[in-house]
């Protein structure tokens, strides 16, 4: 699914309205309609409303909903609040309309009003500013957000939460109106998916509106949602007559004295993601737990309590370097050999993200198409600071360019960057997963994909998504707060069946 900008989104209901033959109240119409079935199908039919109307199409939207609840049996009343002089032309259709069939249905609040003693039960619906916002809420609407905020009622938003922009992160705290749910219109908005603006917007459900599928085809945009039929696609079905051989070689490099449990899960991951052989390349002190914890894996060693030498990657398929390395002096001379040695595309993680902050001019030596998998920290430190989330993000997709990588950004919506600067949010996964150890499992299942052969991108995204829907699996048994790395790996085989049984 593609992620559009706000002035794509308008682009694209102009375009559908040409298209269609229709007219811009016919789609408004369209969209309060579907606002109305998801709440039929989710909330109770004695619910009572209070729709927060703006003075543009949002508001519209929050009109025409207005009307559609009251037509239904709800008790339903809309607020407008008197935020210009007058209101676009389909935001003042639906106030005429639904004045005509019962003037106590709305009502305009004058600037510096507020609602008064909204009792719990009731619902309010947010329909105020709508992705037109081009600055942070202030004055009254500010101090009305702030008042809605304080309420304890569920909140729903229609399109986007008001005051929240759809394409940035605002400076400092802004205003928003914090909802439960947001409706939204055929597309996610970038802000929905980044920490300092996602957690206004409670649970996203998106609703198709019949937007044109010529104009989503044909527009160009470098963000998209990982999606069950780019999964589907990428999803490959074994052969039958197949061996180990097969399915490649994973090399991992990994562990030090006191930090083998990263390099067990790593191996662990790695075989769980189907690669046909995994060697682990760790330091004696190692060798009995890792022989004794994953007795399918084969082992190497280099070094008493630290790696001191990477060596027997040739053989390999694909290479995962970095859990639980550490990064003492002759760990990051090793590692910089083998970088320097290296030509084919391999994936790096953990300390070896750290040893690499250390030694920067390594960074240009990294083989084409490799995979880093920094959390927020280590890319920080990587690539230096920004000041939000979607910042660093656009940062990674300058550096991916530049260096010609790909980026695994992890955060609650992981993000997958190319060596063209493409974006993939990955939906899947929970909070349960902010656990040690889970990012090692993650380097595991993209090495291991990578040693199949699966492309160096396309084993990201993939790896990504199973990675969040093994821990879905893993909380949904344990509940968030039980979830451990270990967890992930043993759900694994949940996610790719799953995967399989949508084909």
């Amino acid at each position: 699914m593609k992620i559009f900008s706000a002035p794509q989104i308008r682009a694209c209901d102009a375009y559908t309205i040409h298209a269609s033959k229709m007219s811009s109240y016919e789609l408004m119409e369209r969209a309060a309609g579907k606002c109305v079935a998801w709440i039929n199908d989710n909330l109770p039919n004695d619910t009572t409303f209070i729709v927060l109307c703006g003075s543009g199409n949002n508001g519209g939207d929050g009109l025409a909903i207005t009307r559609m609840l009251h037509r239904q049996g709800y008790n339903a009343k809309a607020f407008v609040l008197r935020l210009s002089e007058s209101l676009s032309d389909d935001c003042r259709a639906n106030f005429e309309k639904l004045t005509h069939i019962d003037s106590e249905l709305v009502e305009i609040l004058q600037p510096d009003s507020f609602i008064a003693e909204v009792p719990r039960h009731v619902v309010i619906i947010d329909a105020l500013l709508g992705t037109g916002l081009n600055r942070p809420a202030e004055g009254w609407v500010a101090d009305f957000i702030q008042h809605v905020n304080d309420l304890p009622n569920i909140k729903v938003a229609i399109d986007i939460p008001s005051g929240m922009p759809a394409d940035n992160i605002p400076k400092g705290e802004a205003d928003i109106v914090k909802v439960h749910h947001t409706l939204s219109f055929q597309f996610y908005k970038r802000s929905f998916l980044h920490p300092e603006t996602g957690r206004y917007a409670g649970v996203i459900h998106i609703l198709d509106i019949g937007l044109s599928d010529k104009f989503i085809e044909s527009t160009q945009t470098n963000y998209h949602i990982v999606g069950e039929r780019l999964i589907k696609g990428l999803y490959k079905i074994r052969e039958s007559f197949s061996h180990k051989g097969n399915y490649g070689m994973a090399y991992i490099v990994a562990g030090s004295h006191g930090m083998m449990g990263a390099a067990v899960l790593t191996v662990k991951a790695a075989l769980r993601a189907g690669a046909g052989k995994v060697k682990a390349l760790i330091p004696e002190c190692g060798y009995t737990v890792m022989q004794t914890a994953v007795p399918e894996a084969m082992c190497a060693v280099s070094g008493e309590t630290y790696v001191s030498r990477v060596k027997g990657w040739e053989e390999a398929d694909a290479v995962g370097i970095g859990p639980g390395l550490k990064t003492a002096q002759h760990t990051g001379g090793a590692f910089a050999d083998f970088i320097t040695a290296c030509k084919d595309p391999i994936v790096i993680d953990a300390d070896g993200l750290n040893l690499l902050a250390e030694q920067p001019d390594l960074i240009h030596k990294i083989p084409a198409n490799s995979v880093l998998t920094p959390h927020p920290k280590e890319f920080e430190r990587l690539f230096g600071k920004t000041k939000d989330s979607m910042q660093q993000l656009e940062l990674a997709r300058t550096q991916s360019m530049k260096y010609n990588l790909n980026i695994v950004l992890k955060g609650h919506h992981t993000v997958v960057v190319n060596t063209e600067g493409d974006c993939w949010y990955n939906l899947t996964g929970n909070a349960g997963m902010a656990t040690a150890g889970s990012g090692d499992v993650l380097t595991g299942v993209i090495t291991g994909l990578m040693a199949q052969g699966f492309k160096p991108t396309n084993a990201a995204i993939l790896g990504v998504y199973l990675h969040g829907l093994a821990g879905d699996y893993a909380a949904a048994d344990l509940s968030q707060y039980s979830v451990i790395a270990g967890d992930i790996v043993d759900n694994l085989g949940r996610a790719f069946k799953y995967i399989r049984s949508q084909l």
